[in-house]
């Protein structure tokens, strides 16, 4: 029987097997000392159980704790360097709000400047929603953008505590804001990048927790804390916020109505609750809509959306069919929008079936861990109890919904972050009762996953990993060492960024700039053709010109000569 077993764990691979290793080997102990075990599981956990009954205690040091930790590994994994397209975008929007404007104007020299995830017109700004760029924005002003998206994966898990404090006993709530700052504290992207979902994550948290306490207080305080969550989702996350919050919205009116075990008579649900919330709803709105009216003159037109009408050869959901090529005024847009995007999806249904496995294969190691396939036999009842009814319903329309999406990144479903750890911590509540005659087997599994996670980040923090998927948060180092040394001259500078012909769109993306173009120390633009570079360099004479190719040499920067590099993009079509 023992041959059987090592023969069944060694065709698993390496890090399933280890994972299977660890489990049998809890289970032995467990199995074979029992009151040894639990005497030992019962001093470890019995500190925990007391201060989690200090709710709002534990909340600040969840919150305090995980920028500690991560702060003590900042030698192992430093300060991120942007590289993907996307957080240069978040930057321009956390850099525009930081100078006190929803929107730039219109560069005369923009076809130079051109580049992902931008608007240019009518307005310089980026295409995503204002909520990343908030948290970016500050912590420019504190000295840093990566301060302030420190201070919202605290704050994220802070959310995550409190709203588990309304689902489950608060020892079981402070488990899941443990794991949350596990996760997502210290050796991921959210943490380690400027695109992570700490802000979408925290409006989730927010809106799931507030509506609990509703349901059974009526508080006008939580009314107001479900509107700051559905607000925080609508301008972080809008397409994914509205799906999370269906069901949601018909608890509510299920409650509202009255169906519900509910004391409290209709009137007071109505001043407590609808009011307060309905008000906190129309801001959002108004907000929403002027925000929209300032980045592209159109109340109703999201920046998002006009984006993709203007840049996206395909469409935004798996039915809407490629669209005719389009116009680009850079190789690099043409390669990436007209060439790669269609490469991914062009309508047919083996791309869905891929794109749905990428979808998954990226969102797995970003919310759960390998050790968490421990907890499985506890999830096989935690998907028939009554109470966990809401988060499951709530977690399969935001899946659906987001598969019906093209595009989605991990951070794309952030909102249902707090769900997946609150059905988490669900499955390890019920595997715990599973206690063979006097073995505490399953209090052994469920502390195993525990193990397993603070391992895995343990040796991701020593191999200098910041992320399970790696390629989301490794930075450009070249392009900020040649920013740090031209800010050290004197004088302005431009940098002319060239290309190789067989140039990889998702690598050395060097041309962004922040809110401030005329003023600022550094230019990036593009190398188009003779003529669009002379109308750059005639505007910006007061300035020294370089030239770099990132694709030869992402550190060499040579003084720029006329006629060098340039071959125009539009003869070549």
């Amino acid at each position: 029987m023992l041959a059987f077993i090592q023969n069944l764990i060694a065709a698993f691979p390496g890090s399933l097997r280890d994972t299977l290793l660890v489990g049998l080997g809890f289970s032995f102990l467990a199995i074979v000392f029992p009151r040894t075990m639990e005497r030992i599981f019962r001093t470890v956990e019995s500190p925990l159980c007391r201060l989690s009954k200090s709710k709002a205690l534990v909340i600040l040091l969840l919150f305090t704790a995980v920028i500690v930790v991560r702060l003590a590994v900042v030698r192992q994994l430093p300060v991120p360097l942007p590289r993907v397209h996307d957080e240069y975008s978040y930057l321009l929007l956390g850099d525009t709000l930081a100078h006190g404007r929803l929107a730039n104007p219109t560069h005369p020299m923009w076809i130079s400047f051109e580049t992902f995830h931008v608007n240019w017109i009518p307005t310089y700004s980026s295409k995503y929603p204002p909520g990343q760029g908030v948290v970016l924005a500050i912590g420019q002003l504190l000295g840093h953008p990566w301060i302030a998206v420190l201070l919202s994966v605290g704050a994220m898990c802070a959310a995550i505590v409190w709203m588990l404090q309304a689902w489950l006993p608060a020892r079981w709530a402070l488990l899941g804001g443990m794991l949350a700052g596990l996760k997502f504290g210290i050796a991921s992207y959210w943490v380690n990048s400027y695109w992570g979902g700490a802000v979408a994550a925290m409006g989730g948290a927010l809106v799931l927790g507030a509506m609990a306490r509703i349901v059974r207080h009526a508080w006008t305080r939580d009314a107001l804390l479900l509107g700051v969550g559905i607000a925080i989702l609508a301008n972080s996350r809008p397409y994914e916020g509205l799906i999370f919050c269906i069901p949601i919205s018909a608890w509510f009116l299920w409650w509202l109505a009255g169906k519900t075990n509910s004391r409290v008579p209709l009137h007071k649900r109505m001043a407590r609750v609808f009011v307060p919330l309905a008000i906190v709803l129309s801001l959002t709105v108004g907000f929403l809509g002027y925000y929209n009216w300032r980045l592209t003159g159109n109340a109703l037109l999201f920046p998002y959306v006009l984006h993709a009408r203007t840049y996206d050869s395909v469409g935004l959901f798996l039915w809407q069919h490629p669209r005719e090529s389009l116009h680009y005024r850079n190789k690099q847009l043409a390669d990436f929008y007209d060439t790669w995007e269609r490469e991914q999806y062009d309508n047919t249904w083996q791309d869905v079936q891929e794109l749905t496995r990428e979808k998954l294969r990226r969102w797995v190691p970003t919310y759960l861990w390998l050790g968490a396939i421990l907890a499985l036999p506890g999830l096989l009842f935690t998907l028939f109890d009554r109470k966990m009814r809401l988060p499951l319903a709530i977690a399969l329309v935001s899946a659906v919904g987001s598969l019906l999406a093209i595009w989605s990144m991990p951070h794309y479903v952030a909102p249902l972050t707090c769900v997946t750890f609150l059905l988490l911590v669900q499955a390890m509540r019920h595997l715990r009762t599973i206690r063979p005659p006097g073995r505490p087997l399953g209090i052994a599994l469920s502390w195993a996953a525990v193990a397993l996670l603070g391992t895995l980040v343990g040796s991701e923090v020593s191999a200098h990993h910041c992320d399970a998927l790696e390629w989301t948060c490794r930075g450009d180092i070249g392009r900020a060492t040649i920013a740090e040394r031209l800010s050290g001259l004197p004088g302005k500078h431009l940098v002319l960024v060239h290309y190789d012909e067989d140039h990889d769109v998702h690598e050395h993306e060097w041309v962004y700039n922040g809110a401030e173009i005329d003023s600022a120390k550094v230019l990036w633009a593009r190398d188009i053709s003779p003529q669009q570079n002379a109308k750059l360099f005639a505007y910006f004479n007061d300035r020294r010109i370089w030239l770099v190719n990132p694709d030869e040499d992402s550190t060499e920067l040579v003084p720029y000569e006329p006629g060098s590099a340039a071959v125009s993009f539009d003869n070549k079509q």
